[in-house]
């Protein structure tokens, strides 16, 4: 266990469908805003080892070496928390300000996320990222390291304020976790691709530990908000988001 309560920052419409169906949404790690997530590049694969009659060749390897990580990544689904609930620029990131911030007591989630049947194993792991300042390239064919982990955990350096700990799934499959589109297709035609699919695990109300409104939310949606997050968990902690007058800093205030 990473850390015993979790951050979600989401638009207000994000942070409703949230609350209002209590889940998490799980996203294909293809799909994630950084093109260098959990990208095959990540590894060296240049360092062959030397076969008998140069057999299986080493371009074959070369190309086994890079299929395998890409499989890996397209068979991963991440939920991105965050351990910090006041970072300045993640609140930026929601609509100006306009957003909210939901806190999770990851001790009860978890109770619900290790029922989760996947492909290889029950449940979600958890994994705190690791953010680096160069691609420090393992050795796919000598090194040690845990490729699983340094695959799914690695970031660069200029994502550091969002103190990312990771939700992950591996194949998680339809029967045991809903899986649904974000959005609705444009017709019965439509190819989908189904790395845009989304998993949306349930987790228990008492799941939800607070509620951190945007210093510029409008006072509609944060009424609306208050009322939902009140049905999901009544005992919900709720925060209204202000400036440090002293300081460059947010701090939250009870409501």
């Amino acid at each position: 266990m990473v850390a015993t309560k979790l951050f979600k920052y989401l638009d207000v419409k994000g942070g409703l469908m949230m609350l209002y169906y209590g889940n998490l949404q799980f996203t294909n790690a293809t799909r994630l805003n950084d093109p260098f997530d959990c990208h095959p590049a990540l590894f060296n694969y240049s360092n062959v080892p030397t076969n008998k009659y140069n057999w299986p060749p080493a371009d074959f390897l070369k190309q086994k070496g890079k299929t395998d990580m890409e499989n890996q990544r397209n068979k991963t689904w991440i939920c991105s928390l965050s351990k910090i609930h006041d970072s300045i620029l993640m609140w930026s990131y929601y609509g100006n300000h306009r957003g909210v911030c939901i806190g999770l007591n990851m001790e009860k989630a978890q109770k619900y996320l290790s029922n989760i049947m996947c492909s290889v194993y029950i449940g979600a792991m958890e994994m705190e990222v690791q953010y680096r300042d160069v691609i420090e390239k393992p050795d796919y064919f000598h090194d040690v390291k845990d490729f699983f982990r340094y695959q799914l955990s690695t970031k660069a350096k200029a994502w550091k304020h969002e103190k990312e700990v990771r939700l992950v799934l591996i194949e998680p499959l339809h029967g045991f976790v809903q899986m649904a589109l974000p959005y609705e297709p444009k017709d019965k035609n439509e190819v989908i691709d189904w790395k845009e699919i989304r998993a949306y695990p349930k987790i228990g109300g008492e799941c939800f530990d607070s509620l951190y409104l945007g210093i510029n939310i409008e006072k509609e949606e944060k009424e609306k908000i208050i009322k939902v997050a009140k049905e999901r968990n009544p005992d919900m902690k709720i925060y209204q988001m202000t400036i440090d007058p002293e300081a460059f800093r947010l701090k939250g205030e009870l409501i």
